[in-house]
């Protein structure tokens, strides 16, 4: 695709401009990115290595956490790398890789957290189906299929900012390459492209939302079915459910369905679903989860064991 504008790098407008402020927030954004990396992937590891954790539950929640990995890997480095060095300056190519990476993960994991919910309605709606239903080519094929739809996403919106026009307006007022902001800097009429920004971001958090939304009150009103101790079981693992959607998908629709415009509280936004987000998804569903006390016993014993023989094996090289 023949690009058509002279800008060749952008420059990213910081969180502050208090020199104070930004080692505050080199800490702070440093630690949580490390957390993120840390939670999430002993999450991954643990259901990789784990022989009793293969239920399908279990899988999308790995894949979960993989996927907020990549995603917060696409927005935090660079965030950390600018209020560290100070050097908010990126080219248009990384810039666009960028883009690409945030649309792609985060579109993945729109779905990917609607084919949890389809999950968790199988599981309680449909127990004596739930294993036939949720065999493992179809979870392996659901999986395939959000990062699909997620490559998809995201090609559209890199096509549809690769080709304009910046004509040199080159300062970004975000931390980040996103389409509003980069949309601002266009200087050509940008309302359809504005519209297919819309359509294929805002309208997909709007339908996906609505959908999460219906499935939970179809699973709510199912457990008038179940005992009383079920009832409590199914609305722990719901409310954790419900949490993560509510903290992505509110800011998510907020972000993308409305007109190409962009406001202050962007930015505050952008970290909490970019960095916050990513960070808590696995503190929810581990510890607010009662199916997830397998999870936690299965972590301290397995991790536990693997520390103590590594200890044996320093004590006792030979």
């Amino acid at each position: 695709m023949e690009r058509r504008n002279n800008v060749t790098y952008f420059v990213l407008l910081d969180l502050t401009q208090n020199p104070k402020e930004l080692k505050v927030l080199f800490v702070m954004f440093l630690l949580l990115y490390i957390l993120t990396m840390v939670g999430n992937m002993l999450i991954v590891m643990t259901v990789t290595v784990s022989k009793t954790l293969h239920s399908p539950m279990y899988f999308f929640l790995a894949s979960l956490s993989f996927t907020d990995v990549l995603y917060s890997s696409s927005i935090s480095p660079r965030l950390i790398s600018d209020l560290f060095f100070g050097e908010n300056i990126i080219s248009f190519q990384s810039c666009m890789i960028q883009l690409f990476t945030e649309h792609f993960f985060g579109g993945s994991e729109i779905f990917l957290l609607l084919v949890m919910t389809y999950d968790l309605y199988v599981a309680i709606c449909k127990p004596l189906h739930y294993l036939v239903i949720m065999r493992q080519k179809v979870c392996i094929v659901l999986l395939v299929v959000c990062w699909i739809v997620g490559l998809l996403h995201s090609l559209i919106q890199i096509s549809a900012i690769y080709g304009l026009p910046f004509c040199g307006h080159n300062v970004i007022d975000h931390f980040s390459c996103d389409m509003y902001p980069l949309l601002k800097l266009v200087c050509t009429d940008t309302y359809v492209i504005g519209v297919l920004v819309v359509a294929n971001g805002g309208l997909i958090c709007i339908i996906v939302f609505l959908l999460l939304l219906l499935s939970y009150g179809v699973i709510l009103y199912s457990l008038k079915n179940l005992s009383q101790q079920g009832k409590l079981k199914a609305l722990q693992t719901c409310s954790s459910h419900i949490t993560v959607v509510v903290f992505f998908f509110v800011p998510c629709v907020f972000m993308y369905a409305r007109p190409a415009e962009t406001f202050h509280i962007d930015k505050s936004l952008s970290l909490f679903y970019g960095v916050i987000t990513p960070l808590l998804n696995p503190l929810i569903y581990t510890l607010r989860n009662s199916e997830m006390t397998n999870m936690k016993n299965v972590m301290e014993n397995l991790w536990c064991k693997k520390l103590t023989i590594c200890r044996i094996r320093m004590c006792h090289p030979h």
